[in-house]
């Protein structure tokens, strides 16, 4: 899975300073599309429907229910039936897609919000699709989108996870009229300081990781160039941020166990630049964060089997049909023996974990619902209310 990647790199820059080749394969999922899909529509439905189209024409299904994974991987708008003027922007990860933001916008709606989620090209077709976008094209869509809801609503936040808090972080930065950020899982700085050389890497490796193509709902693999285009957005964060206080009002959600990202450097930016009286943070923990707008959530769960928190186990509500505690989707690939995955897919007991917790006796499936998810959003209420 690509919340494991980034640890790998120390493995990857060995074999670039080798020369290692590209690996080649026949498999669909892994020959990339001829072109890109559109987003620069001038209204948001035509984007969704042309979306649509495209994938229709593009995508590599992994069941045969055709219309249920378009409808997970294809940008979404839940307009709410107590409108309050204001919209909210959601974008996903890299190898992500829309529906990772699914319940935080049904939430956003229910208090009056117009909603989108947006899809950053090269998601939600085939992963040999992640070759081709570059990073203008992910700022490009995040703009034009912010700038189409801006037109509908009269203020505007940003929200994003992971590679795409990075996007929506750099968009408020620039632009003054933003009402503030959302931001889950910030990938401000990798966890391992390898992803740096996934540009060169990509000159000699084809693939940073390539593992079956089977989840409907996001890829597990990852071309070396979709790394190093989140690395350029990770460049690109770190110096829009450096030396600047942001003073819009931030609502930020981590994990202590989380090793997909640094999470020191996105707290103390947080602690150091994000100003407003406002903001707060959510961690996920066993170390209670030092921050008087902070509120820290233990992770040592055993009455859920949870044992730590991770990088993606944020953003699902435990009744999520997919992510949630009894979701359809459980993802054994998380750092375990050839054994213990076989036995987590076969439907042993597991434990959930973020990528790489290994104990004695256990067989561990990644973390992917928050359970303290309506907390979170209670929180993240106070910090969008005008009071």
């Amino acid at each position: 899975m690509i919340s494991s990647l980034f640890s790998r790199f120390a493995v990857i820059g060995s074999l670039t300073i080798l020369g290692a080749c590209s690996q080649s394969t026949t498999d669909a999922n892994y020959v990339p599309s001829d072109s890109l899909p559109n987003y620069s529509q001038s209204s948001f439905q035509q984007y969704v429907d042309e979306t649509k189209q495209w994938l229709t024409e593009h995508r590599i299904f992994k069941s045969n229910n055709l219309e249920k994974e378009l409808s997970v991987n294809l940008p979404f708008e839940i307009k709410p039936n107590k409108p309050n003027g204001k919209g909210v922007l959601l974008v996903h990860g890299l190898g992500d897609s829309p529906f990772s933001f699914i319940d935080v916008a049904q939430h956003l709606a229910d208090q009056g919000y117009l909603v989108r989620s947006i899809l950053l090209p090269g998601h939600g077709s085939k992963v040999a699709d992640l070759m081709l976008p570059s990073l203008e094209d992910w700022q490009n869509v995040v703009h034009h989108h912010t700038q189409l809801l801006k037109a509908q609503t009269d203020k505007v936040w940003l929200g994003g996870y992971s590679t795409g808090a990075n996007l929506v972080t750099s968009e408020a930065l620039k632009d003054d009229n933003i009402a503030g950020l959302l931001l889950f899982s910030p990938a401000f700085k990798p966890g391992s300081s390898t992803v740096k050389f996934a540009k060169i890497a990509s000159y000699f490796v084809t693939w940073a990781d390539q593992d079956p193509e089977t989840n409907p709902i996001r890829y597990n693999s990852l071309p070396m160039h979709g790394a190093a285009v989140y690395y350029d957005t990770v460049k690109v964060v770190q110096q829009d941020l450096k030396g600047k206080k942001y003073t819009k009002p931030v609502f930020m959600i981590t994990s202590e166990g989380d090793h997909v990202i640094d999470t020191t450097f996105a707290t103390s930016v947080f602690k150091n630049q994000f100003t407003n009286v406002k903001n707060h943070l959510v961690w996920q923990g066993e170390n209670t964060f030092p921050a008087n707008n902070a509120t820290t959530f233990s992770m040592n769960r055993p009455d859920l089997k949870i044992v730590d928190g991770s990088h993606m186990g944020l953003l699902f509500s435990p009744i999520n049909p997919e992510y949630g505690k009894n979701g359809a989707v459980r993802i054994c690939s998380n750092g375990q023996t050839e054994e213990q995955e076989f036995a987590c897919e076969e439907g042993a007991d597991v434990w959930f974990s973020a990528y790489g917790v290994k104990e004695k006796g256990k067989i561990f499936a990644r973390l992917t619902y928050n359970p303290y998810f309506e907390q979170s959003m209670e929180m993240l209420d106070h910090v969008m209310s005008e009071k």
